[in-house]
């Protein structure tokens, strides 16, 4: 999957005639995270494999912030872990009313990635991002609108239609003056993924 994802976003990137993308989930779940047995699993392996499929992920959320055209991500249901953070790295956010996100890493003793911790401190205020991070609890949409984290806010089932019609409206401007606005929050190379080493 990441690999598809990675060469999804390099086709779009490289086609005049796409200008924005949605990035949403299925079946009413935006993303659900990362198979948390499978990552408890990986703990007992050689560093190596757990680097390996971390790495994987951040390539992913890399491969997004380094398109040069608007993602916009639309979110029913869930957004958890992993898909939290995906969400986070989309350059705009449509989410349903009663969608949830969760950063539910400290519950099973991770910590998170894909850009997570970076994206939670400098979208929401110190002590909010805190509070995400180190209790691991749902934290609602609205919540998140009020602090401008999520742009539009939708009724349930709404997200991806709003999402469409939003980046159908984005593609009749011109991508010379929409792309350089991207990321206006911080650079597009930031260093969200990077490991604390290379920081």
């Amino acid at each position: 999957m990441y690999s598809a994802a990675i060469e999804a976003l390099a086709t779009a990137g490289g086609n005049p005639e796409i200008r924005a993308l949605v990035l949403t989930g299925a079946d009413g779940f935006f993303c659900a995270g990362g198979n948390l047995n499978r990552l408890l699993d990986n703990r007992s392996k050689d560093k190596s494999v757990q680097a390996a499929s971390i790495d994987q992920l951040h390539s992913w959320v890399e491969a997004m912030r380094a398109c040069p055209k608007p993602i916009i991500a639309a979110v029913e249901g869930a957004a958890a872990g992993a898909g939290f953070s995906l969400a986070m790295a989309c350059d705009l956010m449509v989410a349903a009313r009663d969608a949830k996100f969760v950063m539910a890493y400290v519950r099973v003793g991770l910590t998170p990635d894909g850009g997570g911790s970076w994206h939670l401190s400098r979208a929401l205020p110190r002590q909010l991002a805190t509070e995400v991070m180190i209790e691991g609890k749902p934290i609602v949409a609205e919540r998140l609108h009020h602090f401008g984290m999520v742009n539009r806010l939708t009724a349930p089932g709404e997200a991806l239609k709003e999402a469409l019609a939003w980046a159908e409206e984005l593609a009749g401007l011109s991508p010379n003056a929409v792309g350089p606005h991207q990321g206006a929050g911080g650079s597009r190379a930031d260093p969200a993924t990077r490991r604390p080493s290379e920081h």
